[in-house]
């Protein structure tokens, strides 16, 4: 039997982005009823249809700080270095960025992260290839938000078009101050959202896993901000101390003496010294 909490999830409000569908299949059905019974039952259908799609159900982010949550439902497709979008202005420095796969199921309301500050907004026409490839995060139309974390780190936030989805809503605008878990946009028909996580954090997911916007968390910013680490360097530590090699040498007197050799260059043996004939 399935939980109650089940039937709730699947009947819960949807978005106001749907309205507009709605009245056309709502159009479709008294069309039908007047002059088709056939158009009505299609009108029927795509009503049940947008219902489920923009259901918009209430999600409880975790009462834990200081983490970075899923902004979308959906699959991990990608957890992999990429340096975000240029017109963020964030720099060229690869971060971690955790992409999100959104299947026509999937909840597409899309939700912050994070608390914090919006300090850019940035719209960018583009192709409308399959969301689940890679290359969709550079050559799809996009719309990248910039967000300033409560202790001035920064984090991306990328609304990507899909293969279906050819509409992109965004209900927040620059200087607007967000709270995790907080709608702030979907996108219709397929889709994919990618997070930038802050330099030097690393993500807590891995490729396969399924999110749930504005609950599972992805990853734990806790540490230094100030510690921001270039994720391409490697750690290691160079010996500066040379031990330059020496060799003793006698004199014609008889006394010994050592001479510092430079490293990497032979010393030619010396030449054999004969006693002075008396």
């Amino acid at each position: 039997m399935a939980h109650p909490s089940a039937f709730k999830y699947v009947l819960s409000p949807p978005h106001p982005a749907a309205r507009p569908f709605l009245a056309i299949g709502a159009a479709l059905v008294l069309i039908g009823l007047i002059f088709a019974s056939w158009l009505a039952w299609i009108g029927v259908l795509f009503t049940l249809f947008c219902l489920y799609f923009f259901r918009d159900p209430e999600r409880f982010p975790p009462a834990r700080t200081n983490v970075l949550l899923a902004p979308a439902d959906g699959h991990v497709t990608s957890v992999a270095l990429a340096v975000p979008p240029s017109e963020l202005g964030l720099g060229a420095l690869p971060r971690w960025r955790v992409a999100i796969f959104l299947s026509v199921l999937d909840v597409h309301v899309n939700r912050m992260p994070a608390d914090g500050t919006v300090t850019r907004i940035a719209y960018r026409h583009g192709k409308f290839v399959s969301a689940n490839l890679d290359k969709a995060s550079d050559e799809n139309e996009r719309n990248a938000l910039a967000i300033r974390l409560e202790d001035g780190r920064e984090i991306a936030v990328v609304q990507i078009a899909g293969l279906i989805a050819r509409r992109i809503l965004c209900d927040v605008k620059e200087g607007d101050h967000v709270q995790a878990g907080g709608r702030f946009g979907i996108i219709r028909f397929g889709s994919r959202t990618d997070l930038y996580l802050p330099a030097g954090v690393l993500p807590l997911v891995t490729e396969g896993q399924t999110m749930i916007g504005g609950e599972t968390v992805i990853a734990d910013i806790s540490g230094d901000p100030l510690a921001e680490i270039d994720p391409l360097a490697e750690s290691f530590e160079v010996d500066t101390e040379i031990t330059e090699p020496e060799i003793t040498v006698i004199d014609p007197m008889g006394e010994m003496h050592s001479i510092v050799t430079a490293p990497g260059i032979d010393t030619p043996p010396a030449s054999p010294i004969e006693p002075e004939k008396l």
